[in-house]
């Protein structure tokens, strides 16, 4: 079984010295940095100019820095911009500016696991990483509440990087619900794994599957919007409340018989191999690789599959049909 740290395992005054860095006032930047200053502590950012994230800051009292100028204020530097501008940052505008005892950290492990960053020897590197996305990290701590953190030690130069890992997860609320251990490569390899097999990758893919079988044996696409997109919702709440079996418990009879003899059909062994090999490319660094060069190159692809993926029938139904729905609050891309 996992460890698990409470609000009784962690000490804030390990951080009542050090001023806290927080790079990347986006989605995770806002929340963490506002929940650590309302828990007392020092912190800084960094944002670009001109930015809405950096007009962000500043409408929450901040004063925002630049990378540089922020590492060399900070003991803590939380590094919260996106995977594939990391590397870059640290080596032009962080590594320059460090000094032994002040510690890099993250909420996510891609860079240090695929050595994109290799860290200095004489500082501590460490992972808090809410299992949630900012807003909610945020509302949580405001409501005296806390999402779950998973917490991970790189490198413990300082002999202290676990106090003040733990330390820094109770500012951001996460002792509250609890902190769970893990290592870099198992938070990496298991988080890029559920995302490309289940959590986007495999749900998008079913869900226009299911869309096209529909219309393509003749039924209005605006039906089978309702009943292979719009009413997953319903669904994955089911599951985010009680699991797999609560939702078997809270749909017809009918639906359970469906799910428990057709499901298997759809997702076979065949299906379960191919997600081995995919973990094995995560594992063995191929996606890492895969991803990066598509950075260096520009993204075409990635823009390419990305506007054919906006245009899909899926896509134009559903964008005509929200505007019925004045109770959803819409995001359109």
């Amino acid at each position: 079984m996992a460890k698990i740290y409470y609000d009784q395992d962690a000490d804030l005054k390990n951080l009542e010295s050090k001023t806290i860095g927080i790079v990347g006032y986006g989605s995770q930047g806002h929340a963490q940095a506002q929940n650590l200053r309302d828990s007392g502590l020092n912190v800084i950012v960094s944002e670009i100019e001109g930015t809405p994230n950096y007009d962000l800051a500043k409408s929450h009292n901040f004063e925002p820095m630049s990378a540089a100028e922020l590492a060399k204020k900070a003991d803590i530097i939380q590094i919260l911009v996106p995977d594939e501008y990391q590397a870059g940052l640290y080596e032009n505008d962080i590594k320059p500016n460090l000094s032994a005892g002040k510690a890099i950290m993250f909420s996510h492990g891609f860079n240090i696991n695929f050595k994109q960053i290799v860290p200095l020897e004489d500082i501590d590197v460490f992972m808090i990483a809410p299992k949630g996305p900012g807003h909610l990290v945020r509302s949580e701590y405001v409501s005296g509440g806390g999402v779950p953190c998973l917490i991970a030690i790189f490198q413990n130069a300082s002999g202290k990087a676990k106090d003040v890992a733990l330390a820094y997860g109770k500012g951001v609320g996460g002792t509250r619900g609890g902190i769970i251990e893990t290592t870099f490569q198992e938070e990496t390899e298991t988080d890029l794994f559920g995302e490309q097999v289940v959590l986007c990758g495999g749900v998008s893919e079913l869900v226009k599957k299911g869309f096209e079988t529909l219309v393509e044996a003749g039924y209005q696409p605006e039906i089978a919007y309702f009943e292979c997109m719009h009413e997953l919702k319903l669904i994955v709440d089911l599951f985010y409340q009680g699991g797999i079996s609560y939702m078997r418990h809270s749909v017809s009879n009918t639906a359970e018989y469906g799910d428990l003899t057709r499901g298997p059909r759809i997702v076979t062994d065949k299906t379960k191999e191919e997600m081995k090999k995919i973990l094995g490319e995560v594992q063995d660094g191929t996606f890492a690789r895969e991803w990066l060069d598509e950075c260096k190159n520009g993204k075409a692809n990635f823009k390419k599959m990305e506007d054919e993926g906006k245009d899909h029938k899926l896509e134009v139904v559903g964008r005509q049909l929200r505007r019925m729905m004045k109770w959803i609050d819409s995001k359109e891309v």
